[in-house]
């Protein structure tokens, strides 16, 4: 369990992230969604004892991570895959965490394995490694400990498509199993499909919160026809707003009625669906319509 309450984070007098509230349940993956700058990293990194917060607080497992007696045990953590020390292989990476987290050097090969890291790339220097690697790699040392929460920021950064699936994959897996996971991302397709619960953050704020289904469920309608210029204008008639949106028109309003109104203006309908994906990405635009890139200033100047 995370549970996060009223956090705010200020740096050098602006405030990157403002009463944020939201929980992440065991047994469920909570994708925490943003543009670049939202205030996401900021969020993991209190979260996780790297920022202190200005107010409010966050949990993790009932208490501050700081407090955790082995944190690598309960907590397994992927902020950056690039923050790994260049000179050293992959294998002494997992070597000396297992070390420190008191676990025995069979675990090591075993992560490799399980994240599809072969013992020959185990033994290269991180800093011949790619990205994908390297993340594979942060994966690994995040599981080493069997922990009961996993957090994670961009974690399909650098991954192939194969890559991508297989980390869909293993984090539905491991929430199936009853943990818990916390995963940002800026990219709307990676949370959509994983995703059991969303949380979308634009400028320092919760701009909305719930299940995906029930986001979904406000997702209206995608709506075309051979004039859509008759459309809209029958819709509108209607007293239903429309908007175009990837050469259809989307609308909050429901198939049926959508398709009432086109059937009474004589309109022929060359589409008519619920806009799924495609409305819970006009959400996301619209949420965080107002959230610029550079709007804050997380700790050390770069973006959040």
């Amino acid at each position: 369990m995370i549970t996060v309450e009223h956090l705010t984070k200020s740096y050098r007098g602006v405030t990157v992230v403002d009463d944020v509230t939201f929980t992440a349940r065991p047994g469920r993956v909570t994708g925490f969604l943003g543009p670049n700058g939202a205030g996401k990293s900021t969020t993991l990194r209190v979260l996780v004892g790297l920022s202190q917060a200005t107010s409010g607080h966050a949990e993790v497992l009932g208490g501050r991570y700081a407090d955790l007696p082995n944190p690598g045990l309960e907590v397994g953590v992927l902020l950056d895959a690039s923050a790994q020390h260049a000179g050293r292989t992959g294998r002494e990476v997992l070597t000396i965490a297992a070390r420190t987290m008191g676990l025995p050097a069979s675990r090591v090969p075993a992560m490799l394995g399980r994240v599809a890291l072969s013992e020959r790339e185990g033994e290269r220097r991180i800093r011949d490694y790619s990205l994908g690697m390297r993340q594979r790699l942060g994966i690994a040392t995040a599981l080493l400990g069997d922990p009961e929460v996993l957090i994670l920021d961009e974690p399909a950064n650098g991954l192939d498509p194969a890559g991508i699936r297989w980390m869909r994959d293993l984090l539905r897996d491991f929430a199936d199993q009853g943990g818990t996971v916390l995963l940002s991302s800026h990219l709307l397709h990676e949370i959509e499909v994983v995703a059991d619960d969303i949380v979308v953050i634009g400028n320092g704020r919760i701009v909305a919160a719930g299940t995906k289904q029930d986001l979904l469920s406000t997702a209206g309608t995608v709506v075309s026809s051979d004039d859509d210029t008759a459309l809209a204008r029958a819709l509108a008639d209607a007293g239903v707003e429309a908007a175009p949106s990837s050469g259809a028109l989307h609308t909050s309003a429901d198939p049926g009625q959508v398709g009432r109104i086109a059937l009474a203006a004589g309109v022929a309908l060359t589409e008519l669906r619920a806009a799924d994906s495609a409305g819970l990405e006009e959400i996301f635009l619209q949420l965080t319509a107002t959230a610029q890139r550079d709007g804050n200033v997380p700790e050390g100047g770069a973006a959040a």
